[in-house]
């Protein structure tokens, strides 16, 4: 079965935005890699939310499969298909398909409910040495504890640290 793994950047206080939508804090624009050709290579689908979606334009990673979750949106082109209902049922039906794995890449609400139902098998966090004091948290509104375990962590020279974890 496929996994669905939540790969994200964080602060270290917890935020994925600054305080008025920035990412500037985010090290993407660097020549470090950070295991994201990788981690790239390893999947071929990505759950978005649709304010991501329309944010990344045509920034498609290449020729992966798109599932935009959104109420709203009722129109997209190339391989995108929008899941409006019924969204538990939707996500186990993909990943009990053949494929690879899966990017959860955004989307605070989806991530929620997602990890609410379940539905998330690990947790890819890219912890940047800064502090934002305020913006827009990784996780807000979960149901209770979701238990993990480490299963990887990488420190580089700029201090951003890699940590994954399977959800148990």
């Amino acid at each position: 079965m496929r996994k669905v793994i939540l790969s994200v950047a964080v602060s270290l206080d917890g935020f994925i935005e600054g305080p008025n939508g920035e990412y500037d804090w985010c090290f993407g624009h660097t020549d470090q890699d950070y295991g994201m050709s990788d981690f790239i290579k390893r999947i071929d689908a990505l759950f978005i939310g649709r304010k991501t979606f329309e944010l990344m334009g045509n920034n498609t990673f290449g020729k992966k499969m798109h599932y935009v979750f959104s109420n709203t949106l009722k129109k997209t082109s190339g391989d995108t298909e929008i899941i409006s209902e019924d969204v538990s049922a939707h996500v186990k039906n993909i990943k009990a398909m053949k494929g690879k794995d899966i990017w959860l890449f955004g989307g605070a609400s989806l991530t929620t409910s997602l990890l609410n139902e379940g539905l998330v098998d690990e947790l890819s966090l890219a912890v940047h040495p800064v502090l934002l004091g305020g913006g827009k948290p990784l996780l807000q509104g979960l149901k209770g504890r979701i238990k993990t375990k480490l299963l990887d962590f990488k420190t580089y020279h700029t201090g951003l640290v890699s940590l994954s974890y399977q959800v148990l």
